[in-house]
């Protein structure tokens, strides 16, 4: 009962094998391509690894990236589901006004925040992290409602909105610093306080909500960069969106 998990991003796409779909499947193999390498997957990365019984994407870059990416799966026998958001879904409640319009990445990660719950025993509510080319920062209660949530730009995005609107402001990547008395390390910490003050933000207000510290879980290609200065426990996790789907596909072949 093997399961291929596929996350299509805004920048790479993220592969992964298990044994099954379930919470807690061993991992047998993963990968990652930048999207325009997708063309390659049937050839290279794919093309030793057995059959999978199922396959499940979630896909925030588009119907063309997602055509593109089913030409390379032609290579099985096997006929992929996408995920789409929906009122509820792997034990969670969408809580957004207009549920479909929620992004299909922070609904799986949503799911995924809920089920690494779930296996600790205890109801708690969870923040759920994302830090991207965009990030966000949605709330989940120890129910499984999804809150509400936060959307806003990544550290990259950030930097290339000041160098297109400021004159002459394109300076190296500098460090974090508490007080930064260069340019480079001005914007670096600027960004990143911007990013770790919203996230801070957000953690006060679900403590309130529910009275209790939720479970900060922390995802994306960036996170590694933000983890460090930000001053709430938290959990860095690479495989949230594949915990989302194993726990989504589990629901779907229980029902």
């Amino acid at each position: 009962m093997s399961f291929l998990a596929i996350d299509i991003g805004n920048t790479r796409l993220k592969w992964a094998v298990y044994t099954s779909p379930q919470p807690g499947a061993v991992l047998l193999a993963q990968g990652a391509v930048f999207l325009e390498n997708i063309e390659q997957l049937a050839d290279n990365d794919w093309r030793h690894l057995s059959e999978p019984h199922s396959v499940l994407g979630c896909n925030v870059a588009g119907d063309a990236v997602r055509r593109r990416v089913e030409e390379q799966l032609e290579l099985w026998d096997v006929n992929p589901s996408w995920v789409v958001s929906s009122a509820h879904a792997g034990g969670v409640t969408n809580g957004y006004d207009h549920p479909g319009r929620l992004g299909v990445d922070r609904f799986v990660a949503l799911i995924g925040a809920h089920s690494h719950v779930l296996a600790r025993g205890l109801p708690r509510a969870a923040l759920v992290v994302m830090i991207g080319t965009a990030v966000t920062v949605d709330a989940l209660d120890a129910n499984g409602i999804f809150l509400g949530g936060l959307i806003l730009p990544g550290h990259g995005i950030m930097l290339r909105a000041l160098e297109a609107g400021t004159a002459g402001l394109r300076v190296p990547t500098g460090d974090v610093r508490e007080f930064p008395t260069n340019t480079s390390d001005a914007l670096t910490s600027g960004g990143t306080y911007a990013i770790t003050g919203a996230i801070e933000r957000m953690h006060r207000h679900l403590q309130r909500r529910t009275g209790s510290e939720p479970l900060t879980l922390m995802t994306g290609g960036a996170g590694w960069k933000v983890s460090p200065t930000l001053e709430v426990g938290h959990e860095l996790l690479d495989s949230l969106i594949f915990d989302g789907m194993l726990a989504l596909q589990s629901h779907r072949l229980a029902l």
